[in-house]
């Protein structure tokens, strides 16, 4: 597949900078420019200098005014830098006129992005969101990045100069840049068509998960909110979870015993970010859609970051427009042993009422939170006990496939099972039930 930037291999010294225009704004852009300053170092690439640029008006041209960006073109030679990276998102033309100017790589906060998931990307299906954001953001900024090869093609092939179309062939009067538009286009329908193949299959999986009846919980939140070492200490499994950004791409969904025995499917999920592009969030609405069909929603939270107030509001935003809004929500404040301020705490869980404070490191408060976990299901079991006569080995099968048996007793010619029993079987077994 051919490049559609012209980025270099390796980029080792990057100027941040984030352009903002209202004054009130100022505090939020400071975070913003430190976040970016994290992701781009996720990329391993070497933060110089960041930069916050006060405009009056954003300029069409540079967001800023000429001078102001020559300024920033002159600091970025000063320390050498090989790229810059804007925390703000811009158009094409936007991004070609910088680089014009700069004579140097220039990416936003959206690239920065898209390069971290293509780096993390495991599975197939993440591979192809990815891919497909990839290409959508790429399409429109393929304009005059062949100037030196918009010369009208001859013909089919190569034309014997071995200068063609870079791996499809230009037809007669048909540029360079048209070529690579034509292969983008074509790449996003076939992304597009394998999604919806994987998407097909994953609903094939859901539908099997339904008919056994067995309830879901995602794990949403923040990037980097620990929803993995959450997902670990509940379960007892070993996915990978690291102290970084979007460590986590890939869905993963791990069974776990409630404390009223009812099973839970736990999913982790990606991890959601301020001003996270709209491509990106349609791109991987497969993985995401395990919010929107989940039973409920644990909505994890760094409890020892400044910005949770912040990190509370966007990870809402996003569930509300993946369509789970109205999911009923756990909220969970992670991280207390990083925290190690009871003062802060209390004035965290009074900002959040109804919280669960846990420590998926130490597993502090996990108890707590799977007892919660129960009461969110409790209208979808009951305990019961039942004496079943012996001839009905039928009922006594149910009770040990479909419901979690406590405790098995023999009277006679009769079987007491005590049981967990969910309200789908719990109409078959009403007459035998023990007042």
């Amino acid at each position: 597949m051919f490049e559609v930037r012209d980025k270099p291999e390796m980029v080792e010294r990057a100027l941040l900078i984030r352009i903002y225009s209202d004054k009130r704004e100022e505090e939020e852009a400071i975070s913003l420019l430190e976040e970016l300053g994290e992701l781009v170092k996720t990329l391993g690439i070497g933060v110089i200098e960041s930069c916050l640029v006060h405009t009056r008006s954003l300029h069409k041209k540079f967001l800023c005014g000429t001078g102001k960006a020559q300024e920033m073109v002159d600091l970025a030679k000063a320390h050498e830098c090989d790229c810059i990276v804007f925390d703000n998102m811009f158009l094409p033309s936007q991004q070609r006129n910088w680089e014009e100017l700069a004579d140097t790589c220039v990416i936003d906060r959206e690239e920065v992005i898209l390069d971290i998931f293509s780096q993390r990307a495991q599975t197939r299906e993440a591979r192809l969101q990815v891919d497909l954001a990839k290409m959508q953001y790429s399409l429109p900024r393929l304009t005059r990045m062949w100037g030196h090869l918009d010369r009208e093609g001859g013909g089919g092939g190569d034309g014997g100069g071995g200068k063609g179309g870079g791996g499809a062939s230009r037809g007669m009067g048909e540029q360079q840049v048209e070529v690579d538009r034509r292969l983008a286009r074509t790449r996003i329908d076939q992304c597009k068509r394998e999604l919806a193949e994987v998407r097909k299959q994953r609903g094939t999986r859901r539908k099997e998960r339904e008919k056994q009846g067995v309830p879901c919980a995602a794990i949403a939140g923040y990037t980097n909110a620990g929803k993995s070492t959450l997902l670990n200490c509940l379960s007892g499994s070993d996915i990978m979870a690291k102290d970084m950004l979007f460590a986590t791409l890939d869905t993963t969904t791990r069974a776990i015993e409630l404390p009223d025995g009812q099973p839970l499917l736990l999913t982790d999920t990606v991890g959601f970010v301020r001003n996270l592009p709209h491509r990106l969030v349609e791109a991987f609405k497969a993985t995401l859609e395990e919010s929107v069909l989940a039973d409920f929603i644990i909505h994890v939270l760094d409890a020892s970051s400044p910005e949770i107030e912040k990190y509370y509001e966007t990870t809402m935003e996003v569930l509300e427009e993946l369509g789970a809004g109205d999911k009923p929500v756990i909220t969970v404040l992670n991280k207390i042993d990083v925290l190690n301020d009871p003062v802060k705490l209390a004035g965290l869980e009074v900002t959040f009422p109804n919280t669960i404070s846990v420590s998926a490191i130490t597993g502090k408060g996990c108890d707590e939170l799977l007892v919660r976990c129960s009461e969110m299901l409790a209208d979808r079991v009951s305990t019961q006990t039942y004496r079943i006569p012996q001839s009905r080995g039928d009922l006594s099968g149910l009770l040990h496939r479909d419901a979690k048996v406590l405790e098995t007793e023999y009277d006679g010619n009769d079987v007491i099972v005590k049981a967990v029993v969910p309200a789908r079987i719990s109409g078959k077994l009403l007459k035998y039930k023990e007042l």
